[in-house]
């Protein structure tokens, strides 16, 4: 009977270099597929809840919140923006909380001109400090969603739209389509609108239960693939029992155009405060400092210190990005030792549980008004802290690379680690002795040698 191994590899060796091609191309559409999904927060996502709270003559009037549900990815400045598709020829007549970028043609009406009369607006939200006769609850912070995690209480946004030439009862209204959502550029994708249980709400007294008259809610999920096309940060390492510091891999977010000028920052540069905006002010088209990694955000693991029962690391996130002040910024972190965790300094941490029974992930960020800023590139663009681990004695060792961590996001994106083999590594007790015993043996010959050669 033939070896089924042989078979299988006869026939392999059998397949045309097109065929071979072709079946490359699939594994790695079904590797950036699967890659998609964020195996840190499975159940993240940002849903758009739309309530029908009363109908008009020829509409109704609904509020729209956004939710963000994702643990640690939240939404900065300028914010984001959400578009749809009416199912008819529906029009906003009015909106508070938020606006559309554009009102479309609405030439054809006359007296009241309606707020926007395109069939796939855009709307963002308003600003601070809007006046408080436009305002809704949860509107009005210039499109900013913050984590779950971080803050529950402002991780929704909301906005409240009178619709027109729209149905007037539960089976003539048409749900949107194509929605769309930016924040602030692409990297989002989102579920058709699906009609769900309406809304309850509570009066302020706690006394009375309402609900919407209709409901229905899409899902957007993020993939940082369609985000940017490059990486947007690095990970370096170095230890106490190490001389070998381990930079970020080397065009880890892109590599220098020699031939094209201004594609980065030298900071040594006579000129550099004519090219760089001035503090507080973000240009959200990077400017980062001229380096071999080429990422606007660099974290470096040092693993500081080691006691009978502890061990000591230092996290440093350096901003490189002339153009960028990254506000409530945040790290993530996936370390085996993480569930024993004894102390930190400077950050805010909770641990993330993924896998529900394995505590070895940590969700870190900024204290409020200290150092949740993080500063663009300069003096003053970076921020640190340190994490004291108590040893479990089963698993605990400097060996092989096992004190650094097995990945790191900053901002929700993953950030490229340094190769295993790269790691610094514990010294070789044995190769010190052999070279220990080797120097003694060519001492002792020498000594021999100049005995006999005196004698």
């Amino acid at each position: 009977m033939a070896n089924p191994f042989f078979l299988i590899t006869r026939s392999f060796l059998k397949l045309s270099s097109f065929s071979i091609l072709l079946l490359f191309l699939l594994s790695f559409s079904s590797f950036t597929a699967t890659e998609a999904y964020d195996p840190l927060d499975p159940n993240g996502n940002i849903t758009i809840k739309w309530d029908i709270i009363s109908w008009t003559a020829d509409g109704y009037v609904a509020v729209v919140t956004m939710y963000n549900f994702q643990q640690y990815r939240h939404i900065q400045a300028p914010g984001w923006t959400l578009g749809w598709k009416w199912a008819k020829k529906e029009v906003i007549w009015s909106m508070m909380g938020g606006q559309t970028t554009e009102q479309g043609d609405c030439s054809k009406f006359k007296g009241n001109i309606p707020h926007c009369c395109k069939r796939d607006p855009t709307v963002v939200d308003l600003l601070p400090g809007t006046p408080y006769n436009q305002q809704i609850a949860n509107c009005c912070k210039g499109g900013v969603l913050n984590s779950w995690v971080q803050d529950q209480a402002t991780a929704a946004s909301s906005f409240q739209v009178s619709v027109g030439q729209a149905g007037t009862t539960n089976k003539t209204v048409r749900v949107p389509k194509n929605f769309t959502l930016k924040a602030p550029g692409p990297g989002y994708t989102c579920g058709p609108a699906k009609i769900v249980k309406p809304s309850r709400f509570i009066t302020p007294d706690k006394r009375r239960v309402t609900q919407a008259l209709m409901t229905w809610n899409v899902t957007c999920t993020y993939s940082q693939f369609l985000a940017q096309k490059t990486p947007t940060c690095c990970v370096s390492l170095s230890s106490f029992y190490n001389n070998t510091i381990v930079p970020c891999p080397q065009c880890a977010c892109g590599c220098q155009n020699t031939s094209q000028t201004g594609s980065c920052v030298d900071p040594k540069a006579p000129h550099l405060a004519s090219v760089v905006p001035s503090s507080g002010k973000n240009n959200y088209a990077p400017l980062v400092q001229c380096t071999s990694h080429m990422c606007p955000v660099r974290i470096h693991w040092h693993v500081k210190l080691n006691y009978k029962e502890y061990w000591r690391v230092k996290v440093t996130i350096t901003n490189f990005n002339y153009n960028m002040n990254y506000t409530q910024w945040n790290l993530v972190v996936q370390h085996p030792n993480f569930d024993n965790l004894t102390q930190i300094f400077s950050f805010n941490y909770k641990g993330l549980t993924p896998y529900t029974a394995i505590n070895d992930t940590a969700m870190l960020w900024g204290v409020k008004f200290y150092n949740d800023l993080l500063s663009q590139a300069g003096p003053l663009g970076n921020v640190q802290s340190e994490l004291l681990f108590r040893k479990d004695q089963a698993t605990f060792t400097f060996e092989k690379g096992w004190a650094f961590p097995r990945r790191i996001y900053f901002n929700g994106d993953n950030c490229v680690m340094p190769p295993p083999d790269a790691y610094p590594w514990l010294p070789n007790a044995s190769s010190h002795q052999v070279i220990s015993t080797l120097s003694l043996l060519m001492s002792l010959l020498a000594a021999m040698a100049f005995l006999f050669g005196y004698a």
